[in-house]
């Protein structure tokens, strides 16, 4: 899949080993650590179920994995559980590369829709994405993840009533 304006793709290099970042993507365990209480759950195959549980364990994200290539790639589904989103709103998909970079490992995370969307919805995943990423570095190089306080995204959720998408 080519990269287009509409995806967002960060960069990061975090002092680990590419098994252990692999690891942390796609561990219950280690994700609620820095995924703020969030549980990624999901079976290592292509066509893999793939899901995201909330802290209360109540299903957020709902998924299938479309590649997986440990320790270097995984692509999966990421849909919000909302009603009526994935509807309106098409796939998402986010996709994880894993590369050595000397004594770090380069991790390049792009997320990606099937269908245009405006960028009042896709400010909600650009405001999440690098508060994750640099939880899992922090987590991955000091043992513990950062402590981020972020109100919830107001332009996405304003324009997904627009749509007649309410969060439950």
């Amino acid at each position: 899949m080519a990269v287009t304006s509409q995806d967002t793709v960060y960069v990061i290099y975090i002092a680990s080993t590419p098994q252990k970042v692999f690891e942390a993507l796609t561990s219950a365990e280690f994700s609620k650590q820095y995924f703020f209480g969030f549980a990624i759950e999901m079976q290592p195959k292509i066509g893999g179920a793939f899901k995201v549980l909330a802290p209360d364990g109540s299903l957020h994200i709902d998924g299938k994995v479309i590649a997986h290539d440990p320790p270097r790639r995984l692509t999966v589904t990421w849909n919000v559980t909302w009603p009526g989103l994935v509807e309106k709103l098409g796939n998402t998909f986010v996709t994880y590369e894993i590369e050595q970079a000397g004594d770090a490992v380069r991790l390049t995370m792009t997320e990606s829709h099937e269908r245009t969307l405006d960028d009042d919805i896709l400010s909600g995943g650009r405001m999440g994405w690098p508060a994750i990423l640099s939880s899992l570095k922090s987590l991955l190089e000091t043992g513990q993840p950062l402590s981020v306080k972020m109100e919830p995204p107001q332009r996405m959720l304003a324009a997904l009533k627009k749509l007649g998408i309410a969060m439950p």
